[in-house]
């Protein structure tokens, strides 16, 4: 149990660090409530279903790259600022990990609820669902951005991120299929191991 405690120390350390001093509080609690929402969900049904311990990690990572996008805004990050000079890009790009990473990781999360709740058979049928899953949940998302920025107007800019990119909602739903898509080809052995271990224990 040891090491499940040590995640969530990690996930409220993150989330606290990105409240420090954020780019501005409504911004940041827009990019973290989805992570928030998530380790409810996840502390409410730890003990009728635990996920394997890599999915737990892979989680984890995704909270902190909204505990990142929340601080700085996905159009301010430091770090893709110094690549956007040195690459002589047109736009800072981190929007994009995150896109990538909203598809990795559902992607992770719904092959092992498949495999599990014994929903469909390993095989490619299982490898369309789980990228289908995670394209639509970008959909949604995208559906929700559009909402808020409906909603909130010129304060929500900070929350699209589109930084004047007429593609930028199609580009992010690829990103994410291609985040799901790279999860089924490059990790779904280790995934199976994990899950072998689940059920082992």
């Amino acid at each position: 149990m040891k090491k499940y405690y040590l995640l969530i120390i990690l996930f409220f350390v993150g989330l606290a660090v990105s409240a420090i001093n954020p780019h501005d509080y409504f911004t940041w609690l827009l990019e973290v409530f989805p992570a928030i929402i998530g380790f409810i969900v996840l502390l409410l049904t730890f003990k009728s279903f635990k996920f394997s311990y890599l999915t737990y990690v892979f989680i984890l990572i995704h909270c902190y790259i909204l505990f990142i996008g929340g601080h700085y805004t996905y159009a301010e990050v430091p770090l893709f600022e110094w690549i956007k000079e040195a690459f002589h890009q047109t736009r800072n790009n981190y929007d994009k990990v995150g896109h990538f990473i909203q598809g990795f990781v559902p992607a992770m999360i719904a092959r092992e609820l498949y495999i599990r709740k014994q929903v469909i058979r390993k095989g490619a049928w299982l490898s369309f669902l789980t990228v289908c899953t995670c394209v639509t949940i970008s959909v949604f998302y995208e559906f929700l951005e559009w909402f808020v920025a409906i909603a909130s107007g010129e304060s929500a800019e900070s929350f699209l991120g589109t930084q004047g990119y007429v593609w930028d909602t199609q580009s992010d739903m690829l990103y994410a299929m291609i985040g799901a898509i790279c999860m089924v080809v490059f990790l779904s052995k280790i995934q199976d191991r994990q899950i072998l271990k689940v059920k082992n224990v």
